[in-house]
């Protein structure tokens, strides 16, 4: 009889899905278009396109080529086996990688979750009781002894709220957005994280060499400490100039332990950043020659950076996600009807409660339209609208910092490479100075303060050298990452339980050799 019952609800359902498939089309409020990148053919008014020498490892020529791809595994570019491992097992242990991996799964189940929305909703129930009639209010002609009996009903309901005005779908579409956002989210922690491991290597290693730099010039000065105590038990130099070195090397001790003291934080950074604990250290040591500099450094258009950055993609995706919720808070403001079928049977006894004449149908519509409620849907309307100016607003921010991050970039290229080629030169110099002063000394040819003077021009000449060879290695990093990483060239994503949809650039550059490079 149930069978027969839903049979005859079936043409009413078929006439809601059909009036939903008419109405499928009318979705209110905006629809969204991507904002077009800047109108701009550089980032800087004159681009250098080649980087100067400096004439040591680690100081080479290099050449910034337009439109060149960018690897998906960019950090390869560095040549070094003990940087790859690394970052490869910070990619899958770092706790940050992991919280915003289920970030994007939860954003997905929610989308996923607000489509089931466009479909009926079909619930099913079964209940029984047992009843007692009290005997005073039986008919005289009914059975006094009759006054117990069972009651079961089954009953199946379908529910379907017309999306008319497509609410439903630009919610839909809002967390769709947000999902995305949040894809390109776990992309820049990827690119930040991958970026952060290069940047503690590199300045490990600057500040390993500025250790071994710092222990050699102390060397060097007591040395020169032992010459001057010899010469003043002579008598040929005065006491004054043993103690104004003596001093000069307790000054030069003093500058190891902060060395060695941010060299011991590095490792404990590098630690963290591999998802360990501080007291379980990673096995890789990185010296300043175990990094390459790459001979060619890619630049993309202007046009491709806001699709090529993680964090302009994710500020679009926002965009859109305000943009649909305008056309949420418009159609909540209009008429929402809703159709209902049921099937109920009743019956005294459970074996019979399907039989033949014990059910019945009900089919109907509920259309409900808000009439008064203190002007709260339409100050929703007008917030979402000022949100989705906000989101607007906050778009042409992330796409101005990520133009004035390349800029800076390749500001940074260009100067630090004249500055380690000066810094190589000064060292050269400083370094001959002080020979010839040392020499002079031991021939009694000059006085003590020449070479002091020496000494410590060479010692500051060796650690901005240092620090200028590992600025150099930075940039270069910096420049990948601010260009966006080529997460679209990337073959799988790092959490394996996570599947990535976000979107690539329209059109991507042709492999360069910079890729076979990075491999």
């Amino acid at each position: 009889m149930m069978r027969q019952a839903l049979s005859r609800t079936v043409p009413a359902l078929a006439l809601a899905a059909a009036m939903a498939t008419a109405l499928a089309a009318c979705s209110v409020g905006p629809d969204f278009v991507a904002p077009e990148g800047p109108k701009t053919s550089g980032y800087l008014p004159d681009q250098k396109t080649n980087l100067i020498a400096a004439g040591i490892p680690g100081g080479e020529a290099q050449r910034i080529v337009q439109e060149m791809d960018i690897p998906g595994q960019w950090w390869a570019v560095f040549q070094s086996p003990q940087l790859n491992s690394l970052i490869e097992r910070s990619l899958t242990a770092n706790p940050d990688v992991r919280a915003a991996a289920a970030a994007l799964k939860v954003a997905q189940l929610n989308a996923r979750a607000q489509r089931a929305t466009l479909f009926p909703t079909i619930s099913a129930g079964l209940t029984g009781s047992q009843n007692q009639t009290a005997t005073i209010l039986q008919t005289p002609l009914a059975n006094q002894e009759l006054t117990i009996f069972g009651l079961f009903t089954a009953g199946l309901q379908i529910t379907y709220a017309l999306d008319i005005w497509g609410g439903n779908r630009r919610q839909i579409e809002s967390l769709d957005a947000l999902a995305e956002a949040q894809c390109f989210q776990l992309e820049g922690t990827y690119l930040s994280l991958a970026s952060n491991v290069v940047a503690a290597a590199i300045l490990e290693a600057s500040l390993r060499a500025q250790v071994e730099a710092t222990k050699r010039i102390i060397a060097a000065q007591r040395e020169t400490l032992g010459i001057l105590t010899q010469q003043s038990g002579l008598g040929a130099i005065p006491g004054a100039d043993v103690a104004t070195q003596q001093a000069a090397l307790a000054q030069s001790e003093a500058t190891l332990p902060p060395l060695q003291k941010a060299l011991a934080q590095q490792r404990n950074l590098m630690a963290n950043l591999v998802g360990r604990l501080p007291s379980n250290a990673v096995a890789e040591h990185f010296e300043l020659a175990d990094l390459k500099l790459p001979a060619d450094l890619p630049l993309s258009l202007p046009s491709k950076l806001v699709e090529q950055r993680p964090d302009v993609r994710a500020a679009e995706a926002n965009l859109h996600s305000a943009s649909a919720l305008v056309g949420v808070a418009i159609a909540n403001q209009l008429p929402q009807l809703t159709l209902s079928a049921s099937v109920t049977a009743n019956s005294l006894t459970l074996d019979s409660l399907f039989g033949s004449g014990l059910a019945g149908t009900v089919a109907g519509f509920n259309l409900q339209q808000t009439v008064l409620d203190g002007g709260a849907l339409y100050a929703k309307k007008k917030g979402a609208q000022a949100g989705l100016e906000q989101a607007g607003a906050q778009y042409q921010s992330t796409v101005l910092a990520a133009f004035r991050n390349v800029a800076d970039t390749l500001n940074a290229l260009e100067y630090d490479a004249i500055t380690l080629k000066a810094a190589v030169d000064a060292e050269r110099a400083a370094a001959t100075s002080l020979t010839i002063a040392r020499k002079r000394l031991e021939l009694g040819d000059t006085t003590y303060v020449f070479v002091l003077i020496a000494e410590l021009t060479y010692q500051q000449a060796i650690l901005n050298r240092i620090q200028a060879q590992a600025a150099r290695l930075t940039n270069t990093a910096a420049l990948f990452q601010a260009l966006g990483g080529g997460w679209w060239n990337r073959d799988t994503t790092p959490t394996a339980s996570v599947r990535s949809a976000c979107r690539p650039p329209a059109a991507t550059p042709a492999k360069a050799p910079l890729q076979a490079a990075a491999r």
